[in-house]
């Protein structure tokens, strides 16, 4: 399928850039990545999108690999009709099963054959985050914000609307009220499956929503992930608005309204600490009983992104107290070395730094000199690839992993036009 709009803005990019070949290399490689090498266009209508080098769809990854192209989407049919279509198939993968993170194209039984309790046909992996709710109902309303098209309002996806605030819901008193337990038996690392039973760790109310597993598909240490209900905060709002505007549904509204309320006092009551180095910062996780887990992982959501999420601001004091925090070496995750410093995963162990990460400090930062020097940093540790990785060695970036990972490669893409001004500004000429 021709995607006009692509075309145009590649080209427009390449003048930009014209003083800076590298960026421009990079971007040309990375910004068309998602559409050339990850997207199956059904016969259904549907969109498959799957996140590279695994031949599985994330319900986080594909949202976020199809982010760059939304602002483009309202003058260009054929990226309505991939964003459309994965919305959709989006929905009907949550209706199959909210607390999967990962599905199949096929209900063919491909992915995790060991995990206990067996999982669907339909799912690669049962994992059940936090962000695997969320990332759906922001790509539903970014769309609808920047297209006004209503008929993606099917009834697949106000079904999923209902079943993201019940499900959010249950998880509030995940050892009260929810059957949800994961195992892996022989799990190649302890992170890998719930400790107690699959039950994990225990928590006690608060307000937020218990996550067992982060974006990163790694564990939680404990079950309040801060980052996750803080997206959670955000697009409970979006809920609420398209329940009144489009769906005319009031309880629907209130609902979403009163627990986005609830996840918000936890947050603020539980999740914040007081450092002894940079006074009041969030906490990355807690368990409502008073241990919190202080850190920062490169996966979105992160403490990083909490502007580029829509929950606070970048200029907000207590943003900027945690991320000074988060790229520091207090943070255990952030690593420096010869060619790059920046926030890691222990999903990645050896001091590995996540693109991912340094796209996102990009983004949310306020500083043009730190924005450009992340930027000649991603381009110059991309081990001669000119493509985004999941992670590399600060001192050696021809040690990486994952040559083909689809959402860096968006990310960066996403970044590169932020620090490039709107797509009004860049004056593009599209069609639809």
């Amino acid at each position: 399928m021709m995607y006009t709009s692509i075309h145009h803005l590649q080209a427009e990019m390449q003048a930009r850039l014209c003083d800076r070949p590298d960026l421009a290399q990079t971007f040309a490689h990375c910004f068309p990545n998602t559409l050339e090498t990850t997207v199956r266009l059904l016969d259904d209508g549907t969109s498959f999108v799957f996140t590279g080098d695994i031949p599985a769809m994330w319900l986080r990854d594909s949202s976020a690999q199809v982010s760059p192209y939304l602002p483009l989407a309202a003058n260009d049919a054929g990226l309505r009709r991939l964003i459309s279509g994965l919305i959709e198939r989006q929905a009907r993968y949550l209706l199959i099963d909210p607390y999967a993170n990962a599905f199949n194209a096929e209900p063919d039984g491909s992915g995790h054959s060991g995990d206990r309790p067996r999982k669907g046909a339909w799912v690669w992996e049962r994992k059940f985050e936090l962000d695997s709710l969320c990332y759906p109902v922001s790509l539903l309303y970014r769309y609808w914000q920047t297209t006004n098209d209503e008929t993606i309002f099917t009834t697949a996806v106000r079904k999923m609307l209902h079943v993201v605030v019940q499900v959010m819901r249950t998880e509030q008193r995940h050892l009260e009220e929810s059957s949800y337990t994961f195992e892996r038996p022989d799990p190649l690392l302890p992170s890998d499956t719930l400790v107690n039973s699959g039950r994990g760790t225990p928590v006690t109310y608060t307000g937020m929503v218990w996550s067992g597993f982060r974006p990163s598909d790694d564990a939680c240490t404990y079950g309040y992930l801060i980052p996750a209900n803080m997206f959670a905060v955000v697009v409970l709002g979006q809920l609420t608005e398209m329940a009144r505007a489009v769906l005319g549904d009031a309880a629907l509204a209130e609902s979403a309204a009163a627990l986005r309320d609830e996840i918000e006092q936890g947050i603020q009551t539980y999740g914040v600490i007081q450092h002894p180095a940079y006074g009041q910062i969030y906490a990355y996780e807690t368990d409502g009983f008073g241990h919190h887990l202080l850190m920062d992982d490169a996966n979105v959501p992160s403490l990083l992104s909490i502007p580029y999420l829509g929950y606070r601001s970048a200029d907000d004091p207590l943003y900027r107290r945690t991320r000074q925090f988060i790229l520091s070496a207090d943070n255990p995750y952030y690593f420096s070395g010869r060619h790059a410093a920046g926030v890691g995963s222990p999903h990645t162990p050896g001091g590995l730094i996540w693109p991912i990460a340094l796209s996102m400090q990009g983004l949310t930062s306020t500083e043009p000199d730190e924005r450009h020097r992340l930027l000649a940093t991603l381009t110059a540790t991309t081990a001669g690839t000119h493509y985004m990785h999941e992670s590399f060695h600060p001192d050696y970036p021809t040690h990486f992993t994952r040559p083909w990972f689809a959402w860096a490669n968006s990310l960066f893409a996403e970044f590169v036009l932020a620090t490039q001004g709107s797509f009004a500004q860049i004056g593009l000429k599209t069609s639809g």
